[in-house]
Order: C-alpha cells, then sequence, then structure tokens
C-alpha cells in the first residue's frame, strides 16, 4: 500500500492525479477523454470507493499543466499509453484495473495491449477497439467522425473552441450535462489545456508501427451506448473480435456520449461487474 498520490513523472512530464478512495482498496485507473479532464469522473468514483476500491484519475498529456509538449508527433497514442506505466510502478502493484472513456479508452486498448502483464482487467466506453474503428470507417463511422478531420487544421479549432465554449451552452450543445458543460471553458480553455487536447487528434498521422494496437488478452469490457452521436453501432459489435479473453459487449441504451458523467451509476456498476466477476 502506497501513501497518497498527487503526481507522477514520466520523462521529462509530471502528471497530476486525484488519488481517492480506500487506500488499502485495490486500485483502478481512470483514464479521461476529450475535452474532459480527471474530473469527469467526480460522480462514479464514489460508487467505486463504497465497494472498497481506490482510483487513480489523472490528466493525460496535454491536460496537465506540466506535460504539456508542443510537437504533434509527441502525441502518439503509444506514447500516451506509456505516460500511465509511472502510475502503476509508483502504486507498487504487479497489475491494476484499468478503465477508460472516449480518447482515455484508446489509451486503455493501448496499454492492455502492450503490457497486459500490467493490466489485471480492462473495461472501456465509447470508443472501440482503434482496429475496428479503422474498419468500420467505410460503414458509416466516417461520416460520424468528420471532425477529427477538422481538428487537424492549425489554429481555427482553438478559435472556436475558445468561442463555443465560453459558456455552458457549447458543452450543453454537445450533451455534457450540468456542472460539466459549465466548467468546459475553465477547465480546456482557460486552463491553457485546449491545444494539447486538440494534438491528440493531430498526433495521429504520425502514428506508426508501433503505436498499433493488438489482440487483447485480459479480461474486457467494453460498453457503447446507443445514443452516441460521435461512435457507431459497427465499430461497438466488431471490437470482439480483437480480445482473446473473457469479454463481454454492453450496450447502454438511451445514453448519449458522455457516460461518466451522464450515467455514473451505470458506468460504475459496468467496471464493478468486470473487475468482480
Amino acid at each position: 500500500m502506497t501513501g497518497r498520490i498527487t503526481e507522477f513523472r514520466h520523462g521529462p512530464y509530471v502528471f497530476d492525479v486525484i488519488d481517492s478512495g480506500p487506500l488499502d482498496g485495490p486500485p483502478t485507473i481512470l483514464l479521461h477523454g476529450f475535452p474532459q479532464r480527471a474530473t469527469a469522473w467526480d460522480l462514479v468514483t464514489p460508487l467505486l470507493h463504497e465497494k472498497g476500491r481506490r482510483t487513480l484519475a489523472p490528466d493525460m498529456r496535454g491536460y496537465s499543466p506540466r506535460a504539456r509538449p508542443t510537437a504533434r508527433r509527441d502525441y502518439r497514442i503509444g506514447q500516451i499509453a506509456d505516460d500511465v506505466m509511472p502510475l502503476i510502478d509508483a502504486l507498487g502493484v504487479d497489475s491494476v484495473d484499468l478503465v477508460g472513456h472516449d480518447w482515455g479508452g484508446i489509451a486503455a486498448w493501448a496499454v492492455a495491449s502492450r503490457h497486459p502483464d500490467r493490466v489485471r482487467t480492462l473495461t472501456t466506453f465509447s470508443v472501440p477497439h482503434p482496429a475496428a474503428f479503422i474498419k468500420a470507417m467505410p460503414r458509416g463511422q466516417i461520416l460520424r467522425s468528420w471532425y477529427m478531420f477538422v481538428f487537424n487544421l492549425p489554429t481555427l479549432p482553438e478559435l472556436f473552441l475558445s468561442r463555443f465554449f465560453r459558456t455552458s451552452r457549447g458543452g450543453e450543445r454537445m450533451g455534457m450535462p450540468e456542472p460539466f458543460a459549465r466548467r468546459l471553458h475553465d477547465d480546456i480553455v482557460a486552463s491553457g489545456a485546449l491545444t494539447g487536447a486538440l494534438n491528440w487528434y493531430r498526433g495521429m498521422p504520425f502514428w506508426t508501427r508501433e503505436d498499433e494496437v493488438g489482440l487483447i488478452t485480459v479480461p474486457t469490457t467494453y460498453a457503447w451506448s446507443d445514443g452516441d452521436f460521435a461512435l457507431g453501432r459497427a465499430a461497438a459489435e466488431m471490437t470482439s473480435r480483437y480480445v482473446d479473453a473473457p469479454h463481454e459487449f454492453r450496450v447502454l441504451r438511451d445514453a448519449d456520449h458522455w457516460l461518466p458523467e451522464s450515467r455514473p451509476a451505470d458506468v460504475a456498476s459496468t467496471i464493478l461487474d468486470r473487475v468482480n466477476a
């Protein structure tokens, strides 16, 4: 058992962490997506603590103030996945239960693929296995993912999103509930995290074979919501092809993309069902 971890280092970068719940509980690492921070899990973590889980939610690369490289190539998914390993090491445990939502889900898929010995279980929300995502592009996914290409433009996305997030209306238009929609400007724009957050998209053209996410060999649950505006059913249903371990594909009915914020009880129960299986 370690004391509270408020930060950890990977190379020259220092990442902030929200470490909460019983210190002697089994550790669950929670990885956020875009445009979120570690606080996206605020409604989920108390439900995990009630069941004895210790939770660690880091602000990811580009979001943590001391971990914001400027080069697009520094946001390849392999590098982002490797950011998680020093946090596991700092816990002093062999393996953790790993959870991710949205881009944090992609990072979690990559961690489990690259370091299966360090991941006891994997639970991902919204974003499918990256290989399934790519295969689903000609089956309608590309029409949902148009914004990914727009975000690769220089400067314009920052100008637009800075204005879009200025009030809670921007977040509300995306379906994000309060109080999270109201905090978007402070969390992402005013904090200086917007360019780093967008660089997750801008790093994609620099992915190499080393960034490919392979077969998952740890017990896995993937949860997809049938009201997700960004991610279609085709990729969700194909994801099981890339898991060679006990796994579940769970559909959350009448739910949107922002599952940790809008459906925390369903998210917590999905995590607990996997870690206790």
